[in-house]
């Protein structure tokens, strides 16, 4: 083992100098490795950080809740458009249905989309903020937290209590430093008492849950604000959070029971609604991301496979140019398997150097998009490891049949050369 580790050193030794004396050789010759082991790990690192990000802000809701819309996720809504447009909103009637009947379900929610306004405090306003009519229960399956205040409680919920909660661009636009609790503002022509301020959502790329220039109002004050019934102007979701331990399968078999039921529709025909959930969303994005990936690899396969070739060829020359020096170590008494491993570990180390240079360069432009976009881009244990996997190997493809080549020469046809 001992001479296995100092023949090993001799080798790398050996290698390092053959490499620091041909530089402009050496250099092109990594040109090929860098550029393909930066093209795939920069993709599957940036595929990598970006499923993390997105999947990451989904996963916040829960995997366990179920979207009633008109639309469903995984399909072109442009395909079949005036199709969904014609379909009824779900009601603030069949939410109550689903929350006395359905008995997988923990938690159920609704919430009416009811345009934009433009909100004003004093001298102070804002254009364009959402507005949400919501029910009691809505706070709870987002897992809403907050910077000040809190949610409506059941008395101001069911008496449609002129009361608002605000997302924290809102709040630092309209009150900059001021507290907003029990400040009153104007949505939609009317006064409403803010009595919460949602906390700023993270630097997600994706995020469902993003409220920061939202409008949250109970859905007994919207009525007070427009016909919330207006099947044309707003876009309703009526959410179903399972049970603990409850079967997905079984939840969707109960609501879309009550709902048909809630619509007079018989149990074989179909339904005039879709139901959604997270993992149809998940589903797209994981083709989505394959795809990414793919290109990442085709691309970054051709240019190691010029860089491999690049590699050999500087192998078979620098066997040439030191087949006098093979014939004097063979004739001394030199294994073939030394000469053999002598040229092996110098391309792999050729290769290594064009990979860590590679892992390196994408390290960096990672760390510099991070700084720019906001959103955490990362290189993975998991890459690096892929990276300096794929360099070692490329660097035994490329110098095999060159280092067989010298380790099977002829000493004495050797030296003469």
């Amino acid at each position: 083992m001992d001479m296995f580790f100092k023949l090993l050193y001799e080798g790398i030794v050996q290698s390092l100098g053959q490499l620091t004396a041909n530089k402009l050789r050496t250099f092109l010759s990594l040109l090929g490795i860098t550029i393909g082991i930066f093209c795939i790990i920069a993709v599957l690192s940036a595929v990598d950080s970006l499923e993390d990000n997105i999947k990451g802000s989904f996963e916040k809701l829960g995997n366990d809740v179920l979207y009633i819309t008109k639309m469903p996720w995984n399909e072109d809504p442009s395909q079949n458009y005036f199709k969904y447009l014609r379909r009824p909103n779900a009601t603030y009637k069949e939410l109550e249905a689903v929350k006395a009947r359905v008995q997988n379900s923990s938690l159920a929610a609704i919430q009416v989309y009811i345009g934009s306004s433009n909100l004003k405090y004093k001298s102070s306003s804002i254009n364009g903020a959402f507005v949400l009519a919501v029910s009691y229960d809505y706070n709870e399956i987002y897992k809403m937290e907050y910077d000040y205040g809190r949610f409506f409680t059941p008395f101001e919920f069911e008496s449609g209590a002129d009361k608002v909660v605000i997302g924290s661009e809102i709040a630092l636009n309209l009150f900059n430093t001021l507290d907003p609790i029990g400040k009153t503002i104007k949505v939609k022509d009317r006064h409403l008492e803010v009595i919460g301020v949602i906390k700023k959502s993270g630097k997600d790329l994706i995020n469902p849950a993003d409220f920061d220039r939202g409008v949250l109002v109970g859905y007994n004050t919207a009525k007070k604000l427009v016909n919330v019934k207006n099947n044309r102007l707003f876009g309703t979701n009526l959410m179903v959070k399972a049970a603990s331990g409850a079967d997905l399968e079984d939840l969707k078999a109960e609501v879309t029971s009550v709902l048909k039921s809630e619509r007079k529709l018989k149990p074989y025909e179909q339904a005039n609604f879709s139901i959604n959930e997270m993992s149809i969303l998940t589903n797209i994005l994981d083709k989505f991301f394959g795809v990414l990936n793919l290109v990442g690899i085709v691309i970054g396969f051709f240019a190691i496979l010029v860089g491999m070739f690049s590699v050999a060829n500087i192998m078979f020359v620098s066997v040439k140019e030191r087949t006098n020096i093979i014939g004097i170590k063979k004739a001394l008494g030199a294994r073939q398997y030394f000469i053999l491993l002598e040229f092996l570990i110098e391309a792999i180390i050729l290769c290594l150097l064009g990979g860590l240079i590679g892992l390196g360069l994408v390290y960096v432009i990672l760390k510099i998009l991070s700084s720019v976009f906001g959103y955490t881009m990362f290189l993975s244990l998991k890459n690096i490891s892929l990276g300096v996997g794929i360099s070692v190997f490329i660097g035994i493809l490329a110098g095999l049949i060159p280092a067989l080549q010298a380790a099977k020469m002829d000493p004495v046809e050797a030296i003469r050369k």
